[in-house]
């Protein structure tokens, strides 16, 4: 058993009990020495578990705890690093130091092996296109968080631009352009928005009446339909 393992069993074993439990007992269920007991205790208390108690008198987690990512696959590690080093490749200024900053912290709460293979991953992201928006996509991602109006001025294919009040609900995030996914008022339908094609982006506090979640399934169904081209 890896020690990342022995940890989770034995947050396991401490949430079973309610009363507080000796180490001596601790270390039977775990077929472990009261030695190395003692220092899983410290290294989980270590990393911000709320386990009361000291040698001799016994261990209790508090309730409510929940538990850091101490354990993943290999296969899961690269899975990890491989979307925020992509992530953090975008644009999207905020999101992309959100990646760095969220793999930081994933690795803190790690254990030393696992922590190594994080850093050591092969698995690399190439360069990203040359297009770049004009817009703050933060802007757009917190008005789809609080289900928020935008209005924008949208250029089509051909450089006509147009005004249009919108419903966002999701970004498509692709290798050489953003695309909002959104309910048009002007157009009455739903629409797909590229981030490179708008401008003038505003933000209001009118909240649209329908649940983004909503809009997001019934989009789905329509996926279904013929294709549906960026909005012109």
């Amino acid at each position: 058993m890896s020690r990342s393992e022995r940890l989770l069993d034995l947050i396991q074993i401490l949430r079973r009990h309610r009363r507080p439990v000796s180490g001596h007992t601790l270390a039977g269920e775990m077929n472990v020495s009261i030695r190395t007991l003692y220092r899983d205790i410290a290294t989980l208390q270590g990393k911000g578990a709320p386990i009361e108690g000291e040698a001799g008198l016994g261990y209790v987690l508090k309730p409510g705890f929940m538990l850091p990512p101490l354990m993943f696959t290999d296969e899961e590690i690269e899975a990890i690093v491989l979307g925020s080093r992509w992530v953090a490749r975008q644009p999207d200024k905020r999101l992309s130091a959100a990646a760095t900053d969220a793999l930081a912290k994933i690795a803190a709460v790690l254990p030393d092996d696992l922590r190594e293979d994080l850093d050591a991953t092969t698995l690399l992201v190439g360069p990203r296109g040359d297009a770049v928006e004009s817009i703050d996509l933060g802007v757009v991602r917190q008005a789809i968080r609080n289900e928020r109006k935008l209005g924008f001025v949208y250029r089509d294919a051909g450089g006509a631009a147009s005004e249009r009040m919108v419903w966002p609900f999701a970004i498509g995030f692709f290798d050489k352009v953003r695309v909002m996914v959104a309910w048009c008022e002007t157009r009455q339908d739903f629409r797909h928005f590229r981030a490179d094609r708008m401008s003038d982006l505003k933000a209001t506090d009118v909240r649209y009446p329908r649940r983004r979640q909503a809009m997001l399934k019934e989009w789905r169904v329509t996926l279904d339909a013929p294709k549906r081209q960026p909005d012109a």
